[in-house]
């Protein structure tokens, strides 16, 4: 909204900051975070009131974690709303790479809403049927895929309808550390795409199971992926760094800034012990968000390597399954991962804060596949 008073910069020389991705970001850094140190504590109440008895707590996790019975869920609306209201704000809103964003974001929201509104009125930590929900999830995710994927074709990002899929650049897959290397896959892209997003947004949900765990590392993937996103969709820095230029893409900085600051305030609420929990309305939102960006700007295999943390709590999962299904036996005492360091005697805020310090490393090692080419 305020991005179009850069039209008015012929007349108000100031409005001219307006144009600046950087300049944006930075409003919607604090204008979200603003947002949550407002309205959250009223959000807080309500979702208390109406939920009662809040979270279901696993029986069959750490014993310590029977305290946090009767703490309120859907923290995710928190970030939602913040994310919607900053966007709306600070965001170039005739860019269909923040409508696209926004359609997974709020659309794998409203999923997890739903399975948390199922969670507490029927008081039972399985939600609803799995399949469907990935059915879901997937659908939505082919649709981002197939709009990204038309967004990025050369010529069509200011054209006033449509065109129809033209296999190509849109359609490749690019390497980190390889400079011109490109594997178009085709309408595969649609596929290998979905599977980006569905799988980040599930790994991002297994990682929130303890105060503070998932939000800290989605916040440092978004401040990543903002400045990823920003470099990519700027042709001068691009070709600099020699990775793969998308039109448009800059402008998911804003997005990502904006989640940064949600997720600042959110942690004022969610740190130990968490007046609230962002449950699957919050962890499914930000994680498709996350692999929505990724597959737009062309990194995704970086996302494995940022995201890494959550990449390893949904592979401890995975592990975990198929070996009691094969063997009868567990790898883990608990899986998601989080847990298993907890039967071991590590203490929440230790395993929280030691798998904070992963991923930043991880962050860092992915941010350099931006140079080491």
């Amino acid at each position: 909204m305020l991005y179009f008073l850069a039209d008015l910069s012929g007349h108000v020389p100031g409005f001219n900051v307006f144009r600046y991705i950087t300049f944006r970001t930075g409003g919607a850094v604090m204008t979200a975070t603003l947002f949550v140190f407002l309205f959250g504590p009223w959000i807080i109440d309500q979702l208390r009131l109406k939920q009662g008895k809040g979270q279901p707590i696993r029986s069959d996790g750490p014993q310590s974690h029977l305290l946090k019975r009767g703490t309120p869920t859907m923290g995710g609306l928190m970030i939602l709303s913040s994310l919607i209201v900053t966007t709306l704000l600070w965001g170039n809103l005739s860019n269909p790479y923040v409508w696209i964003v926004m359609f997974v974001t709020v659309g794998f929201g409203a999923i997890g809403f739903y399975d948390d509104y199922l969670k507490v009125t029927k008081q039972n930590h399985v939600g609803y049927s799995g399949r469907m929900r990935l059915a879901i999830e997937a659908g939505i995710a082919v649709i981002a895929v197939y709009l990204m994927a038309i967004a990025a074709q050369p010529g069509s990002f200011h054209s006033a309808g449509l065109p129809l899929l033209d296999l190509g650049f849109s359609t490749s897959l690019a390497f980190p550390f390889l400079k011109n290397v490109l594997l178009d896959l085709g309408y595969l892209f649609l596929l290998f795409g979905a599977i980006v997003i569905v799988g980040a947004g599930n790994a991002v949900n297994l990682t929130d199971g303890l105060d503070g765990l998932a939000i800290v590392p989605v916040m440092i993937a978004c401040a990543s992926f903002g400045f990823i996103a920003y470099l990519a969709g700027n042709a001068v820095f691009a070709d600099y760094l020699q990775i793969h230029f998308t039109q448009g893409t800059g402008e998911l900085a804003v997005l990502c800034g904006a989640v940064l600051g949600a997720g600042l305030g959110f942690l004022w609420f969610n740190a130990p012990p968490a007046s609230i929990f962002m449950g699957d309305t919050g962890s499914l939102a930000l994680g498709g968000m996350l692999g929505a960006v990724a597959v737009a700007t062309k990194h995704e295999i970086v996302l494995a390597i940022i995201g890494g943390l959550f990449v390893l709590e949904a592979v401890s999962v995975i592990v975990q399954v198929a070996s009691f299904k094969l063997t009868g036996r567990r790898v883990f005492r608990m899986a998601p991962i989080h847990h298993h360091f907890e039967h071991l005697g590590w203490s929440e805020p230790q395993v929280v804060v030691r798998f904070w310090i992963i991923a930043v490393v991880l962050a860092l090692v992915g941010l350099a596949t931006l140079k080491l080419r």
